[in-house]
């Protein structure tokens, strides 16, 4: 089974403490369920675009904002799927897997969701790269250039099983979330098992692994945007693992690093929005559901909804829907309007 190797230096020790910090005044801080969502949709689309933009994608930020609003815009097609594709991973991030073990299925499908549309050869969409009998080296597609050269087919399914198989393992879950997800990016990157969208699919993965483990269960944090801000420095940090020993030390101190620069970011944000009148008006954060984080994305994008938008959206009964209205209603957060089967809720 796969192993990382890497040694806590300080300034990994260091970085873990302070992101464990920061992260606990994000997620403790007493914010109106609004801004939840408003911060959840700027990390989803910030990561989008920064995760795209590494591999070459031109979109602006405004642009995949505006493709996350269901607007369309003037752009390649292909560039426009490819952001469209990594906003529906990150959306649909509690779907990806049946609980939290992550089985090559469960990778096989977030390729597909993240390549769809978008590759030369459709069979490569959702298909590992020995699976059709392929093979693919990363370089510079103008000077010739070879920069790195994956596993040959006949070992990388081998190695991708131990991946796996090290992903759910009682040695990964002791891990720290962070060094978990940091290795799993690594790992992921350096086996290349598909022939296009490597480096989407090993980056979404690390974002689930902090999901999962509880880390960023609320997915307020972006951690693309420190890699893409210096794409270099990123590669240049993936080039840092010496081939033959696989010594992550260095590759993780930067991969903790753009963690405590994304999550001191969002603590930052936090502190201006949670001020002292909210704090003595509301004991702590209310909590939300999935669904009703759902609704209250739902009515900020169209500025209502009603029973039938809820019952459509969760495939539930008009009385179960009513019943999810009546809990946002109690905590002050959507009021009614109209009367009857006429009626409908909007933000108070």
């Amino acid at each position: 089974m796969y192993k990382p190797k890497f040694k806590y230096t300080h300034e990994i020790v260091d970085k873990l403490v302070k992101i464990s910090a920061a992260r606990e005044v994000v997620l403790n801080s007493p914010l109106v369920p609004k801004w939840e969502i408003s911060l959840r949709r700027d990390a989803i689309i910030r990561s989008a675009h920064a995760s795209t933009s590494i591999e070459g994608n031109n979109l602006s930020l405004e642009q995949v904002s505006e493709l996350a609003k269901g607007r369309d815009i003037m752009a390649k097609r292909k560039d426009k799927t490819e952001v469209l594709n990594y906003l529906k991973a990150l959306e649909k991030i509690n779907t990806l897997t049946d609980g939290k073990i992550i089985t090559e299925d469960n990778i096989l499908k977030i390729q597909e969701m993240l390549t769809t549309g978008t590759l030369e050869d459709p069979k490569d969409c959702g298909a590992f790269r020995w699976t059709n009998g392929k093979y693919v080296v990363v370089g510079n597609r103008q000077t010739g250039e070879v920069t790195f050269r994956p596993p040959q087919n006949d070992i990388a399914p081998k190695m991708m099983g131990e991946y796996v198989e090290w992903l759910n393992s009682k040695q990964s879950a002791k891990l720290d979330p962070v060094i978990a997800a940091g290795a799993a990016h690594y790992e992921f990157v350096r086996i290349h098992p598909f022939m296009d969208g490597n480096g989407r699919t090993s980056r979404v993965i690390a974002a689930l692994i902090l999901y999962q483990r509880g880390f960023d269960t609320k997915q307020f944090f972006c951690l693309d945007d420190y890699y893409d801000s210096d794409r270099n420095e990123y590669y240049k940090a993936l080039r840092t693992v010496n081939p033959k020993k696989l010594d992550l030390t260095k590759w993780l101190e930067y991969f903790v690093d753009g963690v405590a620069v994304s999550i001191t970011a969002i603590r930052e944000k936090v502190a201006k929005l949670s001020s002292e009148r909210l704090r003595a008006k509301k004991k702590g954060q209310i909590a939300l559901t999935e669904r009703q984080m759902r609704i209250v994305e739902f009515i900020n994008q169209n500025g209502k909804i009603n029973t039938g938008d809820i019952t459509g959206m969760f495939k539930i009964t008009r009385q179960a829907a009513l019943k999810e209205i009546g809990k946002l209603s109690e905590t002050g957060i959507i009021k009614m309007k109209g009367k009857a089967r006429a009626s409908y809720y909007v933000m108070i």
